[in-house]
């Protein structure tokens, strides 16, 4: 089962290494990995997004929650949160194919940020599924890069 965890941290140096080293020490794999400054520019959030069952991430979050530059550990539950991701996608296309990868891009409310003569990038926005959704339409094309940020998230209250 995946999960998605939100760390707020002391934005200073080695927190991520820490976190990442807590992870890999006790053989836990990171699906997922986002980290960016808050509101305030001495925290930082990292969004986390690891699979497991509920008392291997119970473990996780007490792991998490012992760190010394760890201010708050949440584990979010399906409808406790919103969340996004950012993908940009670079899609091979030749003037038959041009049109439907634009209307299908139009559909997702993609945006195409660059348009070269035998390719077009795409940036997308929005949940798991449409993000997945839309990269598997586009696999027909033929996909010739591919970055994605993972997850980022917030609770709902």
């Amino acid at each position: 089962m995946r999960h998605t965890i939100s760390v707020l941290v002391e934005n200073k140096f080695g927190v991520l290494t820490r976190v990442a080293g807590l992870f890999s020490g006790r053989g836990f794999n990171i699906d997922s990995l986002n980290v960016a400054p808050t509101q305030d520019p001495t925290v930082s959030r990292m969004t986390i997004v690891t699979r497991g069952d509920d008392a291997t991430v119970d473990q996780i979050v007490k792991q998490l929650n012992k760190l010394v530059d760890t201010i708050k550990v949440h584990d979010f539950r399906d409808g406790e949160y919103v969340d996004r991701e950012l993908v940009l996608i670079k899609i091979g296309v030749n003037s038959q194919t041009r049109a439907e990868v634009m209307q299908i891009t139009d559909i997702f409310r993609a945006k195409i940020i660059d348009v070269q003569q035998n390719s077009l990038t795409i940036e997308i926005t929005g949940d798991e599924s449409k993000v997945e959704k839309f990269i598997e339409l586009m696999r027909p094309f033929g996909i010739l890069e591919l970055t994605r940020t993972g997850k980022v998230a917030l609770p709902r209250s």
